[in-house]
């Protein structure tokens, strides 16, 4: 028989603890974190001292307006936003399976493999399992990064950047992200030949906000060929806007080339004849090591990674496709 000496059991850690925690983090407040859970003030310190007891440190530090988190307390919240989230997913599987559906899971995606990858990945599950709920949100890495710690979303198809922790991730690289530089169908500087970034210099551009990766790539282009970076320019990485701008100027857009190759196909924009040497870092299949895969977010793996080998030319480890 299995002997359970976990802390919590011995501790008899309540999830009210874990609640409280995580509203004391967002509200600053003993008080109004009390009324957010429907409980006194007095019954709520008694449960955060009753876990501070127990761990024999201070999770919060008591300031005359409110309250902050220690180390301890941050490590804390963390971790319980996760088991919070965890057992949510836990009974949203439960009733799922109840009513006959086989799970849900949800994904995260930038936008180019979330054009390229993931429609023909979702389908494949959908063929297989039309019940399985699949949830897709697109977003910056940054975004959907702290949407997976905080158990918001199963996986994600994004980039990991330096200042991520790793301590918990599974990486998987599929491919890198060259870029493209597109105009409205008909543009002038489509018919110049041997075009360069000279040639498009004095043209208005669509770019990525300042501090981006793509921004700065953009302008070291310019200055690595002896020129300063154009002037003209919008800062936006809304692509509706985008598209609907180049449409009506005569302004250039800069973006994932999936992302041109697909509005270009639909006969949105035209690419311009020029290579860019700016890129953008690779990208791939972000998991978690400390959470265990639901069975629908194991279908929707294996999905991802049997789809990126055809359309990225990706391998994968046998063992870790299931």
């Amino acid at each position: 028989m299995t002997n359970y000496t976990h802390w919590f059991i011995r501790a008899r850690l309540k999830t009210r603890q874990l609640l409280l925690l995580v509203a004391l983090a967002e509200e600053g407040n003993i008080h109004r974190a009390a009324q957010v859970l429907n409980m006194t003030q007095p019954a709520a310190s008694k449960l955060l001292k009753d876990l501070e007891d127990v761990l024999e440190v201070s999770l919060f530090e008591r300031l005359p307006r409110g309250m902050r988190p220690t180390w301890y307390g941050e490590t804390m919240i963390r971790h319980a936003r996760v088991a919070l989230a965890s057992l949510n997913q836990a009974h949203d599987e439960v009733e799922a399976l109840k009513a006959g559906r086989f799970g849900q899971v949800s994904v995260g995606s930038i936008t180019a493999p979330g054009l390229v990858l993931l429609p023909p990945a979702v389908a494949l599950v959908k063929q297989e399992h039309p019940s399985l709920r699949v949830s897709l949100q697109i977003e910056t890495s940054d975004v959907l990064m702290e949407r997976l710690v905080h158990g918001k979303l199963d996986m994600l198809v994004s980039r990991l950047f330096a200042q991520h922790d790793k301590s918990d991730l599974r990486y998987e690289v599929l491919t890198e992200e060259p870029v493209s530089a597109i105009t409205r169908p008909g543009h002038p500087l489509l018919n110049v030949a041997n075009l360069t970034l000279r040639d498009a210099l004095s043209a208005g551009w669509i770019v990525p906000p300042v501090g981006s990766i793509l921004r700065h790539r953009f302008e070291l282009m310019f200055q690595e060929v002896g020129l300063e970076p154009p002037i003209n320019v919008i800062e936006t990485s809304a692509l509706l806007f985008t598209t609907k701008m180049l449409q009506q100027s005569d302004m250039i857009g800069v973006v994932a080339t999936d992302v041109a190759r697909y509005y270009a196909a639909h006969g949105i924009v035209s690419i311009l004849p020029m290579e860019l040497p700016c890129h953008m870092d690779t990208f791939g299949i972000i998991t978690r090591t400390d959470k265990l895969l639901s069975p629908a977010a194991k279908v929707m793996l294996k999905a991802l990674k049997t789809t990126a080998t055809s359309v990225y030319g990706s391998r994968f480890d046998p063992l870790s496709v299931d």
